[in-house]
Formats: structure tokens, C-alpha cells, sequence
């Protein structure tokens, strides 16, 4: 009986998938970019970075999609609109990290995947149009990219969008113009973030995968290239077959799910347990909301448009810079042209195009880094320099390739080619190096909180007993000016321990209900009136700081009667605010120190008074109020990093199955 209906139901699919054949040609599209598409057998790591991108574009576009649902694109509600995801949102966080690494992964894949194409010449003939359409690819990638950096309208992003439509300007006749056309308004406003959100998920997008199918279609049409760079289609059998080729599925499909097993792992690494990595992917300024009025220390892109950043800034005139930043881009598009060498692959190039590539990626690479900082006139030198070695790679590519000595290219591919593992391991060194020391010695940095060094902080969220006593010490001396408008009272107190009937007694000042958001009614013009400006908002201070700055800045401050307040900071220079912690410290004063930094307050701080604490007392205080500010910065942090192991345990299994099965399919190809 169930073999029948078994054999009812097969048949059944069999004829619904004829039927829909022969009116759509599914099979046939199958057999042509699949099963019947023969790809070298050839292909190493390299070669897994174009379905690596495919995959991350997959995530871009159902992320967003998850992600659209619930933001707001208007200047007033989109950074509140993002928060509300990260902590109020069933799985939010990781909806949004999925999307914001995703962003960086995309990048990396495709740099990756371009510069496989430099070492196998993957962009000359047959192959120059596929590389024009992914050049085209790239340049949409980078709108998409821009356009989504604006939108969750934090500082970076505003004042980013700022410098990077300024460019326009530039333009002789109609610069000006283009710019206002471009924001929709006189300046970055609402209008602005409204129209680049339609771009964002709706023109790019659609643009993007419409070129990244004719890039596909391109590509089978002429065969992919191999580290060798023979063409396989010159060499087939009596049935037409490449001798040298073998069918995309299901060899190249089991091989692809290894490296997509490999990647993954690294990637959900990164969602779950690391994804501002470090500020680069999530900048720290961005955790702060859009300010017209304040200009952040350092300007800067996000990384991935660091490189052509670096080139603008290398370059003292403002056309020149946003000429040569377009030219460093549109000179990718005539590679296949300039490139008159007779053999494709790095493997049998001279020896001037093996150190031009390196030396290019070295330059790369090091305009890269030197965009992320502040500019200074030694960095400045570098990037000049390494811009005029990135445009010599390209326009002396003709002369070079033209008269070098190349190595005879075998007529079939080989399976074991390129650099042995100790020789890939010497280039690796010799690029780190030729990247770091250049870096060393332009790169200094000086101190991450002002005039001394961070002290040490480790958030303990599993004390419960250390979030309530912070939760205590800054709600009874800090939250009367400063809110954390972001997160609400009962989410607190059920993830710190506090029942919600003493969070409404104790920690509750007004007529708010246990389920609103912890913003305080404090008057702002008020508070404007006292301070200068209105005291800033603290759910995302260890974010868009530090733990580290923001446990030290607590503890260093110091009389100084030249202040407003009496008080200074040693971290926060000419603070405009009280130390409302003085009577529990006692009254600090600054001692000349001579190991601080030139410029800054040489001093360390010195209790003559004793407050109601003693010192051992104070730094637990401050060190408990610090735990609880990061833990209210990203009160899923602990859940996502336990969801994270089971999904890297998942992942490994996935990658050991995958593994199997590649080498059992690999296992008989030679």
C-alpha cells in the first residue's frame, strides 16, 4: 500500500514537472549551467569566491527583507527604528548582524574574487565581457553598500553621507546641481535617508541581480578559466567533452558546500560572537544618533571604500582627488586592454608582473588601513605614494607585459601547480611585512582615552548582584539628566534579577508603566541652559565609546576651579559636566605626572578628601555602573553567544558531512 502511493506521488511530481518543462525549459536550463556544463578540474580555493558572493547576496536580500518590516526611514524615527530591532524584535540582533556582516562578507568575497582574476588573467580574452559585467557588479555593490551606510542614521553615517555627496560638488557647471539632486534637498536630511532607502531595497538590488545573471549567462557562454589559463574547450573527446573538464554538478556543487561549510563558520563566528569586529564592520561612532550640530573626530567610510577614500585624500585638490578616486575605479574596466601579455595565469608570467602584483596589493591593502585613520602629513605621504603605485600597475602594465620573459604554458592543465605550502607562507610573511612596516612607522596613535590609557574592563553579566548595584548607583545619581531611552524597565528588570514590583517602588521616578522605555522627563532646554547642551542619552555609551573609556573616564575626574563645574576629566578634556559621584569618592585632585603625552594634562589623581567610599569601594561602584551600561547597550549579547555555539556546532557537523562526501566524489579525479 505505501509503496503505491509512494509510486503515486513520484509520478505525480514527475508529471507536473513535464508539464511546467515543457512550457518553461527547467531541464534544459539544468543541463546547460549544471550537469552538462563542464567546468577545468583544476580549480583550487580561489575559485569558491564567486558562489561564496552569490550565497552572501542570498543573505542580503531576505535580511533585508526581515529587516525592512520593521524600519522607519525618516530622520526622526530610523535610529530609534534599528534599536527597536536589536532589543525588541524576536531575533532582531541576529537579523541585523546577519545583514551588517553580511554587507563586509560580500566585499571580501568579491576583492577575493577579483583578485583571483588578476592571477589567472581571468579578464582577457573570451572572457572581457564577463569581467566588464563584474566590474559593473562591483560598481553596483558599492551604491548598495553607500546607500545602506546612511540608513541606520547614526553619526558616521550622516556626516559619511555628508563628505561622499560633497564630492559632486566638485563637478565644474553642474556639480552643484548634481548634489542637490542626489540628497533632494539644499542638505542631508530626511528627504535624503527616504530617498536612498528606495534605492536600497528596491533599484540596486533588482539591478544587481539582473547583472549577476548576465554574468553567469556571460561566463558559461565562453567557459570559466582555470589557474592555468588554457582554454579546456580546445581539447575534447570524440563525444565534444573537454578532456580537461568534468561536470559542474554534482562535483564542483559537493566541492562548493566544503568551502561554504568553512565559510560559514567563520562567518556566524563573526554574527554571534564579534560583529562590530572591532569597529570595522559597525563603527562606534554609529552607535550614536545623527548630529547636525556635532562633527566626529574622524570622518571616515566604512572599510571597504577605505582604498579610494585614502586616493581622494592623497590628492590636495578636492576635483583632483574625486578625479583620481573615479579613475582608480574606471581603470579596472579597460584591464583586459592593457594587459599584452601572451600567457594568462601568474603561474608562467615574468618576474615584473609577479612583484607588480604584489606590490599593487601591498599598496592596496595599505590605502585600505590608512583611510580608517585620522589624516596626518607622514600618512599623507604614504597614501601618496601608494596611489601612484596602484595607477603604475595599471598603466605600465602594457610596457611590462610586452617584453618580459614568460614561462611555455602546458597544453593541458595540471593538477598539482602553483606554490608549494612553505613558498605561499614565505609570500604571506613578505606581505605582511611590506604592509606593517610602512604602517609602524606613520602609525602613531597615542592613547585611546585622552591623555592616559584605558584601564582594564571585563562586563560580567552573569553577576547579577554587580548589574543591580550598578543598575542602583546609576539610576539614583545619573538618570535624572541622562535616560536610556532605548531599553525599558521591565526587560531590565527581568534580565538583572529585580522583580518588577521593586523596579516600579525603587527604581521607577515617575508615572511610567513597567513596560516603557527608561526615558527620564528631564527638560532639555533646561538641561541645554545648564550644561550647554542637553546631556546625552546612555543606552549606547560602551558601544559607541568603550567599556574600557567609559570605566575610566568615571574615575578620572579631578577639581580644577578654571571649569564651570569645579571638575575635569582626564580622558573627556574640559568636561562640561558635574561629578555627580564626588560625594562617594572624595575629592580628587590632579598630581604632575611626566609620562603623559605631550599636549595633554600631565597628572594623576589623588584623593585629598576621603568621600563615603574608600577607593577599593569606589572602583567596585564604578566597575558595577560600567557593567551595567554595557550590558544596556546590548542586552542580548549573552543569548546570542549561546544560540552561536549551537549554530557553529551545527555548522561543523555540516562541514565534516561535506567533507565525506567531496572526497568521495574527488577521489577517483586526476
Amino acid at each position: 500500500m505505501i509503496g503505491k502511493l509512494y509510486n503515486l506521488i513520484v509520478s505525480l511530481l514527475v508529471g507536473i514537472l513535464n508539464w511546467v518543462d515543457a512550457r518553461l525549459p527547467i531541464m534544459k536550463a539544468w543541463r546547460t549551467h549544471m550537469s552538462e556544463y563542464y567546468a577545468p578540474k583544476n580549480f583550487n580555493i580561489w575559485f569558491v569566491f564567486g558562489f561564496l558572493s552569490m550565497v552572501v547576496l542570498v543573505n542580503q536580500i531576505l535580511t533585508g527583507i526581515w529587516l525592512t518590516m520593521n524600519f522607519t526611514p525618516t530622520a526622526e524615527g530610523a535610529f530609534a527604528s534599528v534599536e527597536y530591532i536589536m532589543r525588541d524584535v524576536k531575533g532582531g540582533d541576529i537579523l541585523r548582524y546577519l545583514h551588517s556582516t553580511g554587507a563586509s562578507a560580500f566585499f571580501i568575497v568579491i576583492y577575493l574574487h577579483m583578485f583571483r582574476a588578476l592571477l589567472y588573467g581571468s579578464y582577457k580574452k573570451p572572457r572581457e565581457l564577463v569581467w566588464i559585467l563584474g566590474m559593473t557588479i562591483y560598481l553596483a555593490l558599492m551604491a548598495e553598500g553607500f546607500l545602506g551606510y546612511i540608513l541606520p542614521w547614526g553619526q558616521m553615517s550622516y556626516w559619511g553621507a555628508n563628505v561622499i555627496v560633497s564630492l559632486f560638488s566638485a563637478i565644474p557647471y553642474v556639480g552643484g546641481m548634481l548634489q542637490e539632486f542626489i540628497q533632494g534637498d539644499y542638505l542631508i536630511s530626511g528627504i535624503t535617508l527616504n530617498r536612498f532607502f528606495a534605492l536600497h531595497v528596491i533599484a540596486v538590488p533588482l539591478a544587481l541581480v539582473v547583472l549577476v545573471f548576465l554574468h553567469i549567462v556571460a561566463l558559461h557562454e565562453v567557459g570559466s578559466n582555470n589557474p592555468d589559463g588554457i582554454e579546456i574547450k580546445e581539447n575534447k573527446d570524440a563525444n565534444g567533452i573537454p578532456l580537461d573538464g568534468i561536470a559542474f554538478h554534482p562535483y564542483y556543487t559537493v566541492h562548493d558546500l566544503w568551502g561554504l561549510a568553512v565559510f560559514l563558520f567563520v562567518f556566524c563566528f563573526v554574527v554571534f560572537f564579534m560583529p562590530e569586529m572591532g569597529g570595522y564592520f559597525l563603527e562606534h561612532p554609529n552607535f550614536e544618533t545623527a548630529n547636525a550640530l556635532k562633527t566626529p573626530e574622524h570622518i571616515a567610510p566604512t572599510w571597504y571604500f577605505t582604498p579610494f577614500y585614502s586616493i581622494l585624500r592623497a590628492i590636495p585638490n578636492k576635483l583632483g582627488g574625486f578625479i583620481a578616486m573615479g579613475a582608480a575605479i574606471a581603470v579596472l574596466f579597460v584591464l583586459p586592454w592593457l594587459d599584452r601579455s601572451p600567457v594568462k595565469s601568474i603561474r608562467y608570467k615574468g618576474i615584473f608582473s609577479r612583484v607588480a602584483i604584489i606590490l599593487f596589493l601591498v599598496s592596496f591593502i595599505i590605502l585600505g588601513v590608512l583611510g580608517t585613520k585620522g589624516p596626518t602629513e607622514a600618512r599623507g605621504l604614504l597614501a601618496l605614494i601608494c596611489t601612484i603605485v596602484y595607477f603604475a600597475y595599471f598603466l605600465l602594465m602594457p610596457i611590462w607585459t610586452s617584453f618580459e620573459k614568460t614561462k611555455p604554458v602546458p597544453e593541458r592543465v595540471t593538477m598539482n601547480g602553483g606554490l608549494s605550502r612553505l613558498k605561499v607562507l614565505g609570500v604571506i610573511i613578505v606581505l605582511g611585512l611590506l604592509v606593517v612596516l610602512p604602517l609602524k612607522v606613520v602609525g602613531s596613535e597615542g592613547y585611546d582615552c585622552g591623555s592616559i590609557a584605558c584601564e582594564e574592563f571585563k562586563p560580567s553579566f552573569e553577576d547579577q548582584a554587580s548589574l543591580q548595584r550598578g543598575a542602583k548607583l546609576f539610576m539614583n545619581n545619573c538618570y535624572a539628566c541622562h535616560s536610556l531611552k532605548y531599553s525599558r524597565y521591565e526587560r531590565v528588570a527581568s534580565d538583572i534579577g529585580i522583580p518588577n514590583d521593586l523596579m516600579e517602588e525603587h527604581l521607577i521616578f515617575d508615572d511610567s508603566k513597567i513596560g516603557a522605555l527608561m526615558d527620564n522627563k528631564a527638560d532639555k532646554k533646561v538641561m541645554s541652559s545648564w550644561f550647554g547642551v542637553a546631556p546625552l542619552d546612555l543606552t549606547l555609551v560602551t558601544r559607541a565609546r568603550s567599556p574600557e573609556w567609559v570605566y575610566t573616564y568615571l574615575k578620572s575626574f579631578y577639581a580644577d576651579s578654571s571649569r564651570p563645574w569645579g571638575v575635569n576629566n582626564l580622558v573627556f578634556k574640559d568636561v562640561g559636566m558635574p561629578h555627580v559621584l564626588l560625594p562617594l569618592q572624595g575629592t580628587p585632585v590632579c598630581v604632575e605626572d611626566s609620562h603623559a603625552l605631550e599636549g595633554h594634562k600631565a597628572c594623576q589623581i589623588k584623593i585629598i578628601k576621603a568621600g563615603l567610599m574608600n577607593e577599593a569601594e569606589f572602583d567596585k561602584a564604578i566597575y558595577d555602573m560600567t557593567n551595567f551600561l554595557t550590558y544596556v547597550s546590548d542586552p542580548n549579547l549573552s543569548n546570542r553567544h549561546r544560540i552561536g555555539l549551537y549554530v557553529l556546532f551545527f555548522i561543523l557537523l555540516f562541514g565534516l558531512m561535506t567533507f565525506l562526501l567531496n572526497r568521495e566524489y574527488w577521489k577517483g579525479i586526476h
